[in-house]
């Protein structure tokens, strides 16, 4: 096993018991024939199945649109993107050549994509008390910002108005790195934030998104 995927396993919380399943959920199918697309449907199911059981647990007196909509807001596109980016996951993804030399670490679709195959892998490799696990720890930040009724947040919203309440200040977000060309540029972005052991950190090809990426990083920290 190499030492990234050693590194990325401590990063998921979860230690496969058979490293195949990682590998063949971190590999595009820009590789070859043998790819994460069979994961990726798998793990989509399972992902929206265990966001509505905790919605539906949390939420008792939701009824199925309120229900609907927050589940819809916390597994899109958008959200698994920006959880494989505070995973890091695109420093293993598995890319052809075409794909590595376009940008395809950073690129939205094959992002999120691969985190539900990931979702998948973890499933295969332990069983759904794993993977339910994994993924409640994963969106902990999500599920605790989620409004039944409210049109739900973006986590630079969540997170401000959570300080707000908290009656601190609200958090500074400051850009420390610029890296790449300019039409291929990554953003490392910090936030600080009173309440905080230290900054939080996001990357992402633009400044907006890395900094979502930051005040997501803070939620999870906060609502440990």
């Amino acid at each position: 096993m190499t030492e990234s995927l050693a590194d990325l396993q401590s990063r998921l919380g979860y230690q496969f018991v058979d490293i195949s399943h990682l590998e063949a959920a971190l590999t595009h199918r820009s590789v070859g024939p043998s790819h994460n697309e069979r994961l990726e449907f798998l793990g989509d199911s399972i992902v929206n199945f265990v966001v509505a059981e905790s919605l539906f647990q949390t939420y008792p007196e939701a009824r199925e649109g309120k229900l609907t909509r927050m589940r819809a807001s916390l597994v899109r596109g958008q959200s698994l993107y920006q959880l494989a980016r505070r995973l890091q996951l695109g420093e293993s993804v598995r890319l052809g050549s075409g794909e590595r030399k376009s940008g395809g670490r950073r690129r939205e679709s094959i992002l999120a994509d691969t985190m539900e195959a990931v979702i998948g892998a973890v499933y295969l490799d332990g069983g759904m008390p794993s993977c339910q696990r994994c993924i409640v720890n994963w969106f902990k930040a999500e599920l605790a910002a989620v409004n039944p009724d409210q049109e739900n947040k973006d986590p630079k919203t969540a997170l401000q108005e959570y300080l707000q309440h908290q009656r601190v200040d609200l958090p500074v977000y400051k850009v420390i790195e610029v890296t790449g060309p300019a039409h291929q540029q990554n953003f490392r972005v910090q936030c600080q934030a009173e309440l905080l052991d230290g900054p939080t950190e996001g990357i992402a090809s633009s400044r907006r998104e890395a900094e979502q990426i930051a005040a997501a990083a803070a939620l999870d920290s906060l609502v440990l």
